[in-house]
């Protein structure tokens, strides 16, 4: 995968109307977003207050919840995904952000379990693409299914010629646009953490995220990475659908 997973996809493609002068970066101001995955316990913990009620109440000091999710079985170390975001508009701060998982990880529902991966992001202009802009961000409604994961591009990738990078990822980007039903919301976490860029990619079909992320290993960009995982993939559930998960 690249950073730029959909730049010539037409759902990573600027709103009607705005064409090739669709929102920047600046147009859209700070959007930061952050995610926390967490591990069941060994057994109950008394917390705060209910997730649901937590989350009502972080909306309305402009953290949004763009999802939780069952991610239970995919792998042995993770349970439950929670995806935050600054409401539109907001220019809800980083460290609000922070906050809300702290929030988020007392709550009645997760205060028993053990935060095991987080990262944040921020929305900032494409290499090559200034119309890509989150979905997030764009009032796309989230989808049935979601996959995050890290990436961080080959030491050279930066030093190659532009117009090799530029080829490289037309062909990355013309493959991933088959898939018109997947949302890309590509995001910059330089010196946020690990890693370079993190992609969480949702669709309402599973299988469309299987075979796209196949697909895009035949692409000459795939020869410029240096790491993208851990991967967290699961269903978008709702706060009362928690226990039953971490049962």
């Amino acid at each position: 995968m690249s950073e730029q997973t959909h730049d010539a996809a037409p759902h990573d493609a600027a709103p009607h109307g705005h064409g090739t002068d669709g929102p920047t970066a600046d147009d859209l101001g700070d959007g930061y977003t952050i995610w926390a995955v967490f591990q069941r316990g060994q057994g109950p913990a008394e917390g705060g207050a209910p997730l649901a009620d937590e989350l009502a109440a972080l909306e309305a000091e402009g953290v949004v919840a763009r999802g939780i999710y069952d991610v239970s079985g995919m792998r042995a170390d993770a349970d439950i995904l929670v995806w935050l975001h600054g409401a539109a508009g907001a220019r809800t701060a980083p460290e609000a952000l922070q906050a809300a998982v702290r929030r988020v990880r007392r709550s009645r529902e997760l205060a028993g379990t053990t935060q095991v991966w987080g990262a944040m992001g921020v929305h900032r202009d494409a290499e090559f693409n200034k119309r890509h802009v989150p979905g997030f961000l764009r009032g796309v409604d989230p989808k049935r299914w979601v996959t995050v994961y890290p990436f961080n591009r080959s030491y050279e990738w930066y030093l190659l010629p532009a117009d090799e990078r530029s080829r490289m990822l037309a062909e990355h980007g013309r493959a991933g646009a088959v898939y018109r039903g997947v949302v890309a919301n590509t995001v910059a976490a330089f010196a946020l953490g690990d890693y370079e860029w993190i992609l969480p990619l949702e669709a309402d079909d599973l299988v469309d995220l299987v075979d796209m992320m196949r697909d895009l290993r035949a692409v000459d960009a795939r020869l410029h990475v240096r790491e993208e995982i851990p991967f967290f993939t699961g269903r978008r559930i709702g706060a009362d659908e928690i226990e039953e998960v971490l049962a």
